[in-house]
């Protein structure tokens, strides 16, 4: 058989899921991240948020609580296979960093620059799924 590409176009990015633990703990945490709850799928145990400028993102709500927030994907010394973070492209970093720091919400990383087209900071959503915001540097902007 022939080595092709798909011959579907990929055409856009539509959302991550992220798996958590306590649904109203969660909703409130995305919430203030500026995410709207735009659709609910109890079926699936999950639901959409969308935020003011179209970024999607799904919240799976079966996940086990593990102690002290322990993501197995980045806390192991075995590092598995498997999605580590979304990234989100934001417009202003420093008003982020103050926003986090008014809530209590922990840097974990950054800021620093990740190559030449952006600098980063990383959180953690109370499950311990890691987070990445990014400013687009000095003409890489959108």
């Amino acid at each position: 058989m022939a080595h092709t590409s798909n011959p579907a176009r990929l055409l856009a990015y539509d959302h991550v899921g992220i798996r958590v633990s306590d649904k109203r703990r969660a909703v409130a945490f995305y919430e203030a991240l500026g995410f709207t709850e735009t659709a609910s799928f109890p079926v699936h145990e999950a639901n959409e948020m969308t935020s003011a400028d179209g970024v999607r993102i799904n919240l799976i709500f079966n996940g086990t609580r593990l102690p002290h927030a322990h993501n197995p994907l980045l806390d192991a010394p075995v590092k598995l296979p498997g999605i580590t973070h979304p990234a989100f492209v934001i417009d202003d970093l420093q008003a982020l960093i103050a926003w986090l720091g008014e809530r209590g919400i922990a840097i974990t990383e950054g800021p620093h620059p990740i190559g030449p087209r952006r600098v980063a900071l990383f959180i953690r959503d109370p499950d311990g799924n890691v987070l990445e915001f990014n400013q687009l540097t000095e003409g890489h902007a959108q």
